[in-house]
C-alpha cells in the first residue's frame, strides 16, 4: 500500500483502537511474556551473561524472536527488529532512524509503534535512557505517527523501583503505574511533544517504561 493511502494525521494508537479496542494492552502483554521466556531460557540457565556484551542490539536480537512466540496472532500488527523510520530521515540519501523494535500495521507499514532499548548498568545510570526520550520521542524524530511508544530498560544491576525513581527525578516527569500491569515493572509518563513546523503529528504523547531486570 502506498504512503499516500495513509494521511499525515494518522495515529497508530487511534488506528489500533479502531481495529481492536485492547490492542495496545495485548501488544504490551506479549512483550512482557516474551521477556519472561527470554529470562527463563537465557538468563536462568546462564546461556548468556548480559554483562559480557553491553549492547542493546545484542539483547534485543535475542528478545525479539521470543516476543514473536508469545505474539497474539489475531492482532492486525507484527513486531520487527531494526525497522527504519523513513518519515523523519534528514534527506532521501540520509540513513533513516532505526528502531530497536517496532510494532507495525499489516498493510500500512508506514504506521509504527516503536520500542527503544537502553542498557542500564545500574539503577542510577539513566542519563542515556532519558536522552533517548527527550531527543527522539519528544521531538517527533521517533514515533511521528503515534501518540505513544515505549522504552525498554535492560537493568544489569539494581532495583527497578529505584531506576523508576531516578528516571522520574532526572527527567522531571511523573511516572504512573499501569493499571493493566500492576505486578510488572511498568510505568507510564505523559508529555507534550514539540511538533515540527508544517507537520500534524500527534502532540500529546504517552511513554511506556518497561524495566527488564537482567
Amino acid at each position: 500500500m502506498s504512503d499516500s493511502a495513509w494521511p499525515h494525521t494518522a495515529d497508530f494508537v487511534r488506528l489500533a483502537h479502531k481495529l481492536q479496542s485492547n490492542a495496545i494492552m495485548l501488544m504490551l502483554q506479549s512483550i512482557w511474556q516474551g521477556f519472561d521466556l527470554f529470562f527463563k531460557e537465557l538468563i536462568l540457565t546462564n546461556a548468556i551473561d548480559p554483562n559480557d556484551k553491553k549492547s542493546e542490539r545484542y539483547i534485543t536480537q535475542l528478545l525479539e524472536p521470543r516476543i514473536r512466540k508469545c505474539w497474539n496472532e489475531d492482532m492486525p500488527f507484527f513486531i520487527q527488529h531494526g525497522s527504519y523510520e523513513y518519515e523523519t530521515a534528514a534527506s532521501t540519501q540520509a540513513q533513516p532512524p532505526e528502531y530497536d523494535l517496532a510494532v507495525i500495521c499489516y498493510g500500512g507499514e508506514r504506521l509504527m509503534w516503536p520500542l527503544e532499548a537502553k542498557i542500564l548498568k545500574t539503577d542510577g545510570e539513566v542519563a542515556e535512557y532519558i536522552k533517548e526520550i527527550k531527543n527522539n520521542y519528544l521531538t517527533c524524530r521517533y514515533a511521528p505517527f503515534s501518540s505513544s511508544a515505549a522504552m525498554l530498560g535492560y537493568l544489569l544491576s539494581g532495583i527497578p523501583d529505584k531506576a523508576f525513581e531516578n528516571i522520574a527525578k532526572k527527567g522531571k516527569w511523573t511516572l504512573n503505574h499501569h493499571s493493566d500491569f500492576p505486578k510488572r515493572d511498568h510505568r507510564t509518563s505523559k508529555h507534550i511533544r514539540k511538533v515540527p513546523k508544517g507537520k500534524t503529528y500527534p502532540s500529546d504523547f504517552e511513554c511506556h517504561h518497561l524495566i527488564f531486570k537482567m
